[in-house]
């Protein structure tokens, strides 16, 4: 039951009032250039599915795939999870409780479309009467800022200052647009998995956050379960490209969605990356007290961290 077709991070910053929906975000701060100068010698590699390929190669690659599951992401998350993904969704931010002491200053990455910020928002006004909890979302590819401009012009947060849209990269936000400890709640979902480095990704979700901030992290992560791993593997790998293909005519890029959830670490090798970057956790575990919340036996986990 795979959702979330994964989500992504980008560099330059516009509020969401002044955008409109066929205008393209580009750069404006050196920092947050998308490219770097390459250091001599071979090149670095990271892992694009279960291929390997340069880093510098990377980024423009993810790029590639949102672009083309931007016009269907909620479509395909529907009919990948059978609707999982919104009970998943549902219960990260419940878990967070914006609003519930106050307003929140909240960013959110790789979060173009705009679901977790609409969630939040809501779950703040509805629960706690809040109406001035703001989310910056961030993310690396304009469509898919795009499809959350125009979510968001439905909504009576539209042209209002709860809510803007940023283009900039994960691992290096800019510290002109984005300063440091600025942010109470940095959240980032179904997403890291897709950024070049997410030791650096980590660094710069603790720089932003203020001292006392949370760090909080929906992924796909390890199935537990022997017997569920199996079925969960043969589904993704089978019915998951399949779905690529007849609803959005797209099987390679969701082909490399599953792949990209093999890839990534399983949650106590992520959970110690995360204190590894500074943060306080708790105990490498699932459930109260833990590091990390498993969701339906792991196909998805909750990771949580606080900035000291």
């Amino acid at each position: 039951m795979q959702s979330l077709a994964p989500r992504r991070l980008a560099s330059a910053c516009r509020r969401s009032t002044t955008l409109p929906p066929t205008r393209r975000w580009h750069s404006s701060s050196p920092q947050s250039a998308p490219t770097q100068t390459p250091e001599p010698g071979p090149s670095r590699t990271t892992h694009f599915g279960y291929r390997t390929v340069p880093e510098e190669s990377k980024e423009s690659l993810v790029r590639g795939v949102f672009d083309s599951v931007a016009s269907n992401y909620d479509l395909m998350n529907d009919a990948m999870s059978m609707g999982v993904h919104r009970l998943w969704k549902d219960e990260f931010v419940g878990l967070l409780r914006p609003g519930s002491k106050g307003p929140v200053r909240c960013i959110d990455v790789a979060g173009g479309t705009g679901d977790i910020a609409l969630r939040m928002l809501d779950h703040a006004r509805e629960k706690y009467a809040d109406r001035e909890t703001s989310v910056d979302v961030v993310d690396i590819n304009a469509e898919m800022l795009r499809a959350g401009y125009v979510r968001f012009k439905k909504t009576m947060y539209h042209d209002t200052s709860q809510i803007a849209f940023h283009e900039a990269n994960a691992q290096d936000l800019g510290q002109e647009r984005f300063l440091s400890n600025s942010y109470d709640l940095y959240t980032i979902a179904f997403g890291i998995r897709n950024v070049t480095n997410i030791r650096e990704a980590l660094a710069e979700a603790y720089r932003v956050l203020k001292p006392g901030g949370t760090f909080a992290c929906l992924e796909f992560n390890k199935v537990t379960n022997p017997i569920l791993a199996q079925l969960y593997d043969q589904y993704s790998f089978s019915v998951i490209p399949m779905l690529g293909s007849i609803l959005a005519g797209d099987r390679d890029s969701y082909q490399y969605l599953v792949e990209s959830i093999r890839r990534f670490p399983s949650q106590w090798d992520f959970a110690k990356m995360i204190a590894d970057a500074g943060f306080a956790t708790g105990e490498h575990h699932s459930g109260n007290g833990g590091a990390w919340r498993d969701l339906w036996g792991g196909i998805a986990c909750i990771h949580t961290g606080v900035k000291v």
